[in-house]
């Protein structure tokens, strides 16, 4: 059941993604960055809301929403644990605020889906020039937090198996820091029904837990990252303790 529950929702995606992303394409000379973006958010929505909900059986428990910061132009740096491709769905379709995405460029030649990220406003780097790459997500940060969209970042930098920990690297916190933007924690226990690199789906629930947003200013990119890592980390164990022990 699972397997044919997880090849419906595959369809149902496959299906899906293309006139989303024509609208996009097409949509893209005459509109607003935040409307084309509303128009993916509504794609991710449904496939993590209601449809997920409906075939897949996964339902969502959000804690700690009132912590985001408050304000139409207010800034933020999300850094969220990555255990599946299910958060990257996840965070727009909860977040109240357009997100960017910093991801590598390579993902723009996946046909419909990478075409449309394409014509969103977010941040594409090349991983393979450090420092330009670094410089650019700064000077495209900046410049979209002013204007209200948060930057979303996973700070493992690849998915992380269940239960297990992986290596925080600090460009999040020193984006936050060059910005002054505060940066937000967020916990998710998505593995727990959409395991890494898995195909098939289990039922069940996914939490997703928001931190208190932490100031940047003054900080050290590496001293701030470590406390990020350690609420992050606590609060996996706490949310998924049979994972942790």
């Amino acid at each position: 059941m699972a397997f044919l529950r997880s090849v419906l929702h595959a369809l149902w995606m496959l299906v899906t993604v293309i006139p989303y992303a024509l609208a996009i394409l097409v949509a893209s000379p005459f509109a607003k960055p935040d409307t084309l973006y509303w128009m993916a958010a509504q794609w991710l929505r449904l496939a993590a809301g209601p449809i997920g909900r409906a075939i897949l059986g996964i339902r969502l428990e959000v804690l700690g929403f009132d912590r985001l910061p408050q304000g139409s132009r207010s800034a933020a740096v999300l850094l969220v644990k990555h255990q599946s491709t299910l958060e990257t769905f996840l965070m727009p379709a909860l977040m109240p605020h357009p997100l960017a995405y910093v991801f590598k460029k390579e993902l723009l030649s996946v046909p419909f889906f990478g075409w449309a990220m394409g014509r969103l406003d977010m941040i594409h780097i090349d991983r393979g020039q450090r420092a330009r790459a670094f410089a650019k997500v700064v000077q495209q940060g900046r410049r979209l937090l002013a204007r209200g969209v948060w930057v979303i970042m996973f700070p493992e930098g690849t998915r992380i198996p269940r239960g297990q920990r992986g290596s925080y690297k600090s460009g999040g916190t020193r984006l936050a820091i060059e910005t002054g933007a505060p940066v937000v924690p967020v916990a998710v226990t998505s593995a727990q029904v959409w395991p890494r690199k898995a195909f098939i789906k289990r039922p069940g629930t996914v939490v997703v837990s928001i931190g208190e947003p932490i100031p940047s200013e003054g900080r050290k990119p590496e001293e701030l990252m470590r406390e990020v890592e350690e609420w992050i980390e606590t609060e996996m164990q706490r949310l998924d303790p049979q994972a942790y022990r």
